[in-house]
């Protein structure tokens, strides 16, 4: 809605003087779709959500459920399925503390100072998201794999990385290091550098002023940014899928578990893990929507890019 002054008198018929015009404001609507057009966007707005989003989500947990809670738990009991939901968590563990590392070294760095080769820091951090999951995968593949470039090296020290968990962990943290520092640098550059500097005149450390100053600024952002790197890690599926290879029980995770019981037409324990799969999504899903509603002009600031 905008707002706009008319003066009163002229709208009556007569005229005042100068001096005593007194002007209202009149609301105008800030678009001028009718009723119509605007339930029509409205409802293809729901219609996408619905048969895109809400359907699917049901179908998975429907057909999970549909031969028996008994059926159900023995999926997800199954050795394989068990090997699966542990490596998934082991590596998110490994990965999202690592990332909150690297964002916040690389959010400090790229907000609080000034030097040469920032911009292609920030093209750096952003890389993985303009290169495809399956291109990362096949480029540790190159330089880890046995006829790689470290390949022979790797073998005569008897290291492993390819097609081992080092790789599914490797493959998880360069697809998913983007989020943590792509959400809390914009904040940190809005907040600028007027309360650090402040303390360090004050004769606070280096260390000192970012625990009581800047991380206390951004823990808001911070862990809005873990939750989303927590939910592409476990369900990342391309760059492990190319670097894992497909060894059951030892470097399938989740996703890639789902998969061979798909292809293998166990459709009743492909959707149970799925549907746990889900189930994890939702929950990062509630607490991101609980972030955002108890702090959401701080988040706001902090999910704005550049």
């Amino acid at each position: 809605m905008s707002e706009t002054l008319v003066d009163w008198s002229q709208e009556a018929g007569f005229a005042l003087p100068a001096q005593q015009k007194v002007k209202r404001r009149v609301r105008t609507p800030a678009t001028t779709e009718g009723p119509f057009l605007t339930g029509a966007l409205i409802a293809i707005a729901l219609a996408f959500l619905l048969f895109f989003l809400v359907l699917p989500l049901i179908v998975v947990f429907y057909e999970a459920l549909s031969h028996g809670i008994g059926t159900y738990w023995s999926a997800l009991a199954e050795p394989d399925a068990r090997a699966a939901i542990g490596l998934t968590l082991f590596v998110a563990a490994i990965a999202v503390p690592l990332n909150v590392v690297f964002g916040l070294a690389a959010a400090w760095a790229i907000a609080k100072f000034q030097f040469p080769g920032k911009s292609f820091l920030i093209t750096l951090i952003d890389l993985p998201f303009s290169v495809s999951p399956v291109v990362a995968g096949l480029v540790y593949v190159l330089v880890f794999g046995a006829q790689g470039l470290l390949g022979h090296w790797l073998q005569a020290n008897d290291i492993k990385i390819i097609f081992a968990v080092p790789g599914v962990v490797l493959a998880t943290i360069f697809v998913t290091f983007p989020f943590v520092a792509r959400e809390i640098i914009p904040l940190m550059e809005t907040q600028g550098t007027v309360e650090e500097e402040a303390a360090l005149t004050l004769g606070a450390s280096g260390l000192a002023t970012f625990f009581r100053i800047t991380l206390p600024n951004i823990k808001w952002a911070l862990l809005y940014g873990v939750l989303l790197c927590n939910a592409r890690a476990m369900g990342e599926f391309g760059a492990v899928s190319v670097v894992s290879g497909h060894i059951r029980g030892l470097t399938d995770t989740m996703p890639l578990h789902i998969e061979i019981l798909y292809n293998e037409y166990n459709i009743a324990a492909a959707f149970a893990v799925a549907s746990l799969l889900a189930l994890l999504a939702l929950v990062t899903l509630i607490a991101k929507t609980v972030l955002e509603s108890r702090f959401g002009d701080e988040l706001a600031r902090g999910a704005r890019r550049h």
